[in-house]
């Protein structure tokens, strides 16, 4: 299975595990499983960071980096993508994201609701 981590999902993985459904985090886990963080992800919680909206008491990259979690670029074919969704959902990140897994087939792990709208297969939500 390939999994593309919402960015809670990539903040709670990494640290408050206890916000993941048991069944989630062990696919998460899971060796056998491809699982992703996407170059959105990332740059959503260094805005956040950044602004002081959201304080981290990780080290994210090399958080991630130890994981063993991989990091998933944004391509010019996730952009294009992002165009033809509907306008459910208007977070720019969380739009980045659907249209990645999408594209790359893959299966977003989110407790966000709204991404249920769109036809993109969902763990958790």
């Amino acid at each position: 299975m390939r999994l593309l981590l919402d960015t809670h999902a990539v903040l709670w993985s990494t640290g408050d595990t206890d916000r993941i459904p048991p069944g989630v985090r062990v696919l998460i886990e899971d060796r056998r499983n491809d699982v992703f963080v996407s170059l959105v992800s990332i740059w959503e919680i260094r805005i956040k960071t950044a602004a002081g909206k959201l304080a981290l008491d990780i080290d994210l990259l090399r958080t991630i980096e130890d994981t063993e979690l991989g990091i998933l670029p944004i391509t010019l074919e996730h952009v294009e993508r992002t165009a033809t969704l509907l306008f459910h959902h208007k977070d720019p990140f969380d739009r980045m994201l659907i249209a990645q897994a999408l594209v790359e087939g893959m299966t977003l792990v989110t407790a966000d609701r709204m991404i249920r709208h769109y036809d993109v297969p969902v763990l958790w939500s």
